[in-house]
C-alpha cells in the first residue's frame, strides 16, 4: 500500500475518488486537525452530495422538546381504545424522534466528509466516553458533535468537563437520580418515605475509565467523594418540562443543570487532592484529575493502541505522553503526536468493523446508505434499505447501542472470530449489490498500491460473469491490508 493510503488507513478513513492526494502526507494529517468541514451527505440515493438540512441538526432543547412529546403523544394514544395504532406510531417516531438521523447523519460525513482524520479522531473520543443505553441515544450524536468534535482544538481538560456534564452521560451512568447522603433531597425523601441516595456509577467510571485507570490505586473512599462531586448534576431531559428546569437547577440550558438540593454539601478528598463543594467543584475535579500523570499514561496508551500499533512500544507511549505534559494537555499537541508516531510506525493497525466500512466505502465509491429523505420510508426500491442502526449491529460495533462503559477494543484478537469475519464478507457482497457504478477493483489496486500478493489473488478470480467480479471486490475488501493485518 502506498504511503497515502497507508496513512490514511490509520489515521483516516482513506481518500475518495475525487479527492487530490495531497503531495505531503505528514502535512496534511497536521493540517487536518485545523480543518474541519461540515455534515455533508445526500438526500436520496443517486443524489449530489451537498451539506445536511439544518432541520435535522437540532439544538439540545430542541431536541428535549421533541422527545417530550413523543412521550406524551404515546401515553395519550395509548390510552385511547385500541391502543397506538402503527400509523401513528410511525408517525410520531417520525416527526420527534432524531437519533435515526443522527446516526445517518454520523455515517453521511464519515463516507462523504473531507475532514476524515478529524472524523476517525472523535470516533475514538466517542469511544473512550462510552453513552450507548436507550435512555441517553437521543443526545449521543449532539454529544458526539458539540461536547467532543466542537472542543478538538481546546484541552482534555475541557471535553472532559465538556463530556462528563452532557445530559447523555449523566442520563446513561444514572447521575441524574444521584444525591449526595447529607443533601436536602435526600433528608426531604426520609421524611416523606421517598427513596434517594446517592449513585456511584459516573464517579466510578469518570476513576476507572475516563481519567486516571486502576493504576492509581484509587480506593472505594475516592470512587464516593467523586460521586459526592457529581451528586446535582444531572436532568432526565424527557421526564420534566422545560418550564420546571430553573426552578429546580437555577437555569434552562440542559447542559448546566445543577440541582442544589440534591447537591452534597462540604469538602471531598479525592487521590489526595482536597475539591471544594458547590457547582465549581466539578470543574476542580476534571481538571485535577485531566491533568494526572496517571491520565497522561493511560490516555497515551489508548492513543497509541488505536493508531499506532496493538502493542505499542514505549518509545511510542511515552512520546504522545511527553506532548501531553509540555503542552498541559493541549489537544491539538497530543493529536499531532499520535499522528507522527502512527506515521514513523510501520506496524499494521487493525481496523475496526466501523472504520473498515466507512473504507471500503470512500475506496470504491459506493452509495450504500439510504438519503436524509428516504430514511422513514419502507420504499422497497431502495437499494440497500437496512437503517443505519440496523447496519453497525449487523457489524457488531454500534457507538447507539446499549453496551458496557468502557467501549469496544482497538485490540485485533478482539474482532478476529470467524464470525466477525463472515460478517465483512457478507457487508462486502452487500456493497457491491447495492451500487453498479462501484470503482473496479483494478481501479481501487492500482490506486492504493496493492500488494502482489492481493494482486495475485484477486486476480485469480477473473472472469466476465457478474460473480467473478464480485468475489474479486470481495477479496480486495477482505485482504489483509485493507483489513490492518499488514502493511505493503
Amino acid at each position: 500500500m502506498n504511503e497515502h493510503f497507508r496513512v490514511s488507513q490509520k489515521l483516516g478513513l482513506m481518500f475518495r475518488p475525487e479527492e487530490i492526494l495531497p503531495t505531503d502526507i505528514k502535512r496534511w494529517a497536521i493540517k487536518q486537525l485545523q480543518s474541519p468541514s461540515p455534515s455533508l451527505g445526500i438526500g436520496n440515493v443517486g443524489s449530489d452530495i451537498k451539506p445536511w438540512p439544518k432541520i435535522f441538526q437540532p439544538s439540545l432543547d430542541e431536541k428535549a422538546v421533541k422527545l417530550r412529546i413523543h412521550w406524551e403523544t404515546t401515553k395519550r394514544e395509548r390510552k385511547k381504545e385500541g391502543g397506538f395504532t402503527k400509523a401513528a406510531q410511525r408517525a410520531n417516531d417520525r416527526d420527534n424522534l432524531m437519533y435515526t438521523k443522527d446516526i445517518l447523519r454520523f455515517s453521511h460525513r464519515n463516507v462523504y466528509g473531507s475532514d476524515q482524520l478529524r472524523l476517525r479522531l472523535m470516533s475514538f473520543w466517542a469511544n473512550h466516553f462510552t453513552i450507548g443505553s436507550f435512555d441517553s441515544r437521543e443526545v449521543i450524536g449532539h454529544a458526539m458533535e458539540e461536547a467532543i468534535l466542537a472542543n478538538f482544538n481546546d484541552s482534555f481538560s475541557t471535553m472532559l468537563y465538556k463530556v462528563t456534564t452532557h445530559p447523555g452521560m449523566l442520563s446513561y451512568l444514572d447521575n441524574h437520580i444521584s444525591a449526595g447522603p447529607n443533601s436536602n433531597q435526600v433528608r426531604w425523601a426520609k421524611a416523606n418515605g421517598e427513596q434517594a441516595g446517592l449513585n456511584d456509577n459516573l464517579g466510578r467510571e469518570l476513576l476507572e475509565l475516563h481519567t486516571v485507570s486502576p493504576s492509581a490505586n484509587y480506593t472505594e473512599t475516592d470512587i464516593r467523594n467523586a460521586a459526592k462531586v457529581l451528586a446535582g448534576w444531572g436532568i432526565d431531559i424527557k421526564g420534566n418540562s422545560l418550564s420546571s428546569l430553573k426552578e429546580q437547577g437555577g437555569t434552562t440550558n440542559l447542559w448546566d443543570m445543577y440541582k442544589r438540593n440534591w447537591a452534597e454539601p462540604g469538602n471531598k478528598m479525592i487521590l489526595g487532592k482536597n475539591i471544594g463543594t458547590g457547582k465549581g467543584s466539578l470543574k476542580q475535579l476534571t481538571d485535577f484529575l485531566a491533568a494526572h500523570e496517571h491520565t497522561v499514561m493511560h490516555l497515551s496508551t489508548k492513543l497509541a493502541e488505536h493508531f499506532v500499533s496493538d502493542v505499542p512500544n514505549k518509545t511510542d507511549v511515552n512520546y504522545i505522553a511527553s506532548a501531553w505534559r509540555q503542552s498541559n494537555g493541549n489537544l491539538d499537541q497530543i493529536h499531532t503526536a499520535v499522528i507522527e508516531r502512527a506515521i514513523a510506525s510501520k506496524e499494521p493497525k487493525f481496523q475496526l468493523p466501523m472504520t473498515w466500512l466507512f473504507q471500503v466505502l470512500r475506496l470504491s465509491n459506493a452509495t450504500y446508505f439510504m438519503g436524509w429523505n428516504e430514511i422513514n420510508t419502507s420504499n422497497n426500491s431502495l437499494k440497500f434499505n437496512m437503517q443505519p442502526m440496523q447496519i453497525f449491529d449487523e457489524l457488531g460495533q454500534n457507538l447507539w447501542a446499549e453496551r458496557q462503559p468502557n467501549g469496544y477494543s482497538s485490540k485485533k484478537e478482539e474482532w478476529m472470530s470467524g464470525e466477525m469475519f463472515e460478517r465483512r464478507i457478507r457487508f462486502a457482497d452487500s456493497i457491491w449489490t447495492s451500487d453498479s457504478q462501484i470503482q473496479s477493483t483494478s481501479v481501487i489496486m492500482d490506486r492504493i498500491g496493492a500488494s502482489k500478493e492481493t494482486r495475485k489473488l484477486v486476480e485469480s478470480l477473473h472472469g466476465m460473469s457478474s460473480r467473478s467480479k464480485k468475489n474479486q471486490f470481495i477479496a480486495l475488501m477482505c485482504s489483509p491490508e485493507l483489513m490492518g493485518l499488514e502493511n505493503a
